[in-house]
């Protein structure tokens, strides 16, 4: 461990908890959102098309990004869980061969979808949810999204990586740096050149694989672990290590994809309108929530360091730290999405039908978003604790076991209202399992810091 790694540890395992979740949440929060914007920018363009079926495209192959993005979260919490507890215990070797090996995994599993996507175009088109009138805007879309799937996932397990070593900045330069190039190209893209929703396909695989450089490079500076190819093992250990750390997020993540398809599936009923008004709720709900999220992931080095370090009073204080101030901020938040819900719609897609669906749609999901910081705090926290079962649970919930049934069963029963309204219920279903699976790991908590002498 050299000078900068050491002073790394000292910080990550001395600094007031609060503080450091702060400071490191920062830079995540600003990532996750703008990874989230990365997906508003070309819904906020493609609408400027005036077609519901274009935009509705964009919402369709949302799905296949939330794959993608499953994939890169998988192996980089995986290898980031095992990386932040090797740390702690000062076993820098072992953590830079993990990394090396995560970023390499990820890589090889884009190019098989890269491949698979690119034989199976159009079945897998019609698979998230296109209707006959936005296939042909989905197989566009997706021909060209399917290119930069290699260093998406690999750009993904990067910035989580550089984040679990306590370098979120490094991630955040990376991120930014890509956004601000994807709004840019958007407009001159679709427009200029004329290339419609082409045009914003090609913007988002150039500014990935913009960030993707820029997330290389963060790993040689600050005392990051470089990625070399000389660390590379192909060995059974690391795929365990990684499977238990990251097969969470993999559920999470992937079931964010299956249940966007269910959701398009019964929305098409309703004609392209209504796909395209939740394509737009989902966006703007997924940026509300990427601010939690990322705050949420400014906790989970913390939580690895001082986990590995023996330090359970700091990872309990940091717990609830994190839960009181998302809740505050999400009633906060959740006020507002509810009071302009119909202005928001429109920004993005200024047809009436559009706006009268999103909008109730958008009202319901803001009075519950305010369960989400206890939610996803709680998920994270098992997640990084490699408390494989209830973290796996958790993270299937919300979008698996509670919204896919009632997104395909509701809406026989209550119509329209019955997709609107799938999200909450299974909000609010979520928080009453979360209950009984993080009140035991805390007690367990204060009764090892007890043991520690530590108080809180």
């Amino acid at each position: 461990m050299n000078d900068q790694q050491q002073q790394k540890y000292i910080r990550m395992t001395t600094e007031p908890v609060g503080r450091l979740v702060c400071q490191l949440a920062v830079p995540t929060i600003i990532s996750m959102m703008v990874t989230a914007a990365y997906n508003m920018a070309d819904t906020f363009f493609v609408g400027m098309l005036h077609s519901n079926s274009a935009t509705g495209a964009v919402g369709v192959v949302f799905s296949l990004m939330a794959i993608i993005q499953a994939v890169g979260f998988f192996f980089g919490h995986g290898s980031g869980n095992y990386i932040s507890m090797e740390l702690g215990r000062k076993n820098t070797e072992n953590a830079s061969k993990m990394a090396a090996a995560g970023v390499t995994y990820a890589f090889l599993t884009g190019a098989v979808i890269l491949l698979l996507g690119q034989i199976f175009l159009t079945p897998l088109a019609r698979l998230l949810g296109s209707t006959e009138t936005i296939l042909p805007y989905a197989r566009d879309y997706l021909r060209i999204i399917l290119i930069g799937a290699p260093y998406m996932t690999a750009s993904f397990v990067l910035n989580n990586q550089l984040r679990f070593q306590g370098s979120a900045t490094y991630g955040m330069i990376g991120i930014v740096a890509g956004a601000i190039l994807n709004v840019g190209l958007d407009p001159l893209l679709i427009f200029v050149f004329d290339l419609g929703i082409r045009g914003a396909a090609l913007a988002t695989i150039i500014s990935q694989f913009a960030s993707f450089c820029l997330l290389l490079v963060g790993c040689t500076r600050g005392g990051n672990l470089r990625i070399r190819l000389c660390n590379v093992e192909f060995r059974p250990f690391w795929l365990g290590m990684i499977c238990k750390g990251g097969f969470p997020s993999l559920c999470r993540q992937g079931l964010m994809s299956v249940a966007t398809i269910c959701l398009n599936r019964s929305a098409g009923v309703y004609g392209d309108a209504a796909i395209a008004a939740m394509s737009v709720v989902q966006r703007t709900m997924m940026m509300a929530n990427s601010a939690l999220i990322g705050f949420g992931q400014g906790f989970q080095p913390v939580c690895g360091f001082n986990h590995g370090a023996k330090l359970y009073g700091r990872v309990r204080q940091g717990y609830w730290f994190c839960v009181k101030w998302a809740t505050l901020g999400l009633a906060v938040l959740g006020a507002l999405l509810f009071s302009f819900a119909p202005q928001i719609i429109a920004v993005f897609r200024d047809d009436p039908q559009v706006i009268a669906f999103g909008t109730v749609a958008l009202r319901f999901q803001s009075v519950t978003i305010v369960l989400n910081g206890f939610n996803m705090i709680s998920g994270m926290t098992t997640q990084t604790l490699n408390r494989v079962f209830s973290a796996s649970l958790l993270a299937v919930a919300r979008q698996g076991v509670f919204f896919i049934p009632i997104v395909l069963i509701a809406p026989h029963f209550l119509g329209e209202l019955g997709i609107q309204i799938a999200q909450s219920v299974s909000d609010v279903c979520s928080m009453l399992l979360t209950i009984p699976l993080i009140v035991p790991l805390l007690r367990e908590l204060r009764e090892n810091s007890s043991e520690n002498g530590f108080t809180e």
